[in-house]
């Protein structure tokens, strides 16, 4: 049976290069970067050059990158944090902001008792900018905006720049969920106006479990772990020392490699966007993910002409086909709710046709993505 992965939104396959690295990390350099002695200086060493080369990389300084877990924990310590050491009463997101923001702002408006609200979004499921002015401008309480510069189901990118600026004009903090982004897209936070933001290894075809935040220098933000002084003070824990060089690999990969592996991976998303509306003609295209210059180059979001009976089998089948896809995230698959993003954009008429999100990446060829859509053909005329 042939094997096809179009997942890569839920995670990536891990670069040889990368395995390499820390195949010799946890064979060679075994010791704990807080000890003293020779064997934790190596390791310690290895943990700083990972931070200045994600720094230089960014244009950010290495006191700014945190290592985390991923890119939960990452959100889920600057919005807590924010709220707890800054004095942000008010955090502004959307209702399709992955549940690491959603459900952490849920939680704080519990706990804190902040104002939790939400702004508008179009057709499309782009934020409205003028309908943030107006939250912006609501009150005189402290904010934070926090609102994904990738949509990581349907794709969508935002004008990250603008409301930056936007959030900078009124004294608001901005924090951007960009797990969908670092890896895929260049950077220089020095020109770019943000407070924080988050990414995790795994998106970027490296090691799962590792990730890192940026949290700008001389925020005010004090630890959410307690225990020892590793990074920074930020977050106690014995450094998985494997994991950051895996993530400094994959991350000099995907940046020395960026401007080819765009035009590769764009080439197969615009293949694939031409070919399903070729075979399946009343295939439509949720958010803006048909649009190869307004939604991210590495996924597509589409909607099929099926009736329900038809759609519950629809997984299923491609899955015996050996075709990996999502119904939404990942994160959403052992819930029955459906996708919460879909869910804010669509039309109930429209939800009852399944969605599926297709995500694509430098490992993907044109016959794989001929084989996918001969199978959803072929399931469409039986």
């Amino acid at each position: 049976m042939q094997k096809v992965y179009l997942d890569n939104a839920a995670t990536t396959q891990v670069r040889d290069e990368v395995i390499a690295k820390m195949q010799e990390a946890l064979a060679n350099c075994y010791g704990n970067p807080s000890s003293t002695h020779s064997f934790g200086r190596s390791a310690k060493t290895a943990v700083e050059k990972t931070r200045k080369t994600i720094a230089k990389i960014l244009n950010a300084l290495p006191s700014e990158i945190i290592f985390t877990s991923g890119g939960t924990e990452a959100d889920n310590m600057i919005l807590r944090c924010a709220v707890r050491d800054l004095g942000v009463k008010t955090i502004i997101t959307s209702k399709i902001e992955h549940h690491a923001v959603l459900h952490t702002a849920e939680e704080l408006e519990k706990e804190y008792n902040i104002s939790l609200r939400f702004v508008d979004l179009d057709e499309n499921g782009n934020p409205k900018i003028e309908h943030l002015k107006k939250l912006l401008d609501s009150d005189d309480s402290k904010k934070l905006v926090s609102l994904m510069h990738v949509n990581n189901e349907i794709g969508n990118i935002i004008d990250i720049q603008a409301i930056g600026e936007l959030c900078k004009e009124n004294g608001a903090l901005f924090h951007s969920d960009t797990v969908q982004s670092v890896g895929h897209y260049p950077w220089d936070v020095q020109n770019t106006p943000i407070d924080f933001f988050t990414a995790a290894a795994h998106k970027f075809h490296g090691p799962k479990g590792i990730g890192f935040a940026f949290i700008r220098k001389n925020s005010g933000l004090k630890p959410m772990i307690f225990g020892g002084s590793q990074e920074r003070g930020y977050r106690a824990g014995t450094e998985p020392f494997h994991n950051i060089v895996g993530l400094e690999e994959a991350f000099v990969q995907a940046y020395d490699n960026l401007d080819e592996e765009i035009r590769f991976t764009k080439e197969l998303k615009r293949y694939f966007v031409e070919k399903i509306k070729q075979e399946i003609p009343d295939v439509c295209f949720n958010g803006l993910s048909e649009d190869l210059d307004k939604s991210t180059y590495t996924l597509a979001n589409v909607r099929l002409p099926f009736d329900k009976q038809k759609a519950l089998m629809l997984l299923f089948h491609l899955d015996i086909k050996g075709i990996a896809c999502s119904k939404g995230s990942a994160c959403q698959s052992g819930s029955n709710m459906g996708s919460h993003v879909l869910n804010e954009i669509l039309s109930g008429e429209e939800l009852d046709k399944p969605s599926l999100r297709f995500s694509f990446s430098m490992y993907n060829t044109k016959e794989e993505i001929d084989y996918t859509i001969g199978v959803l053909k072929e399931f469409a005329e039986s």
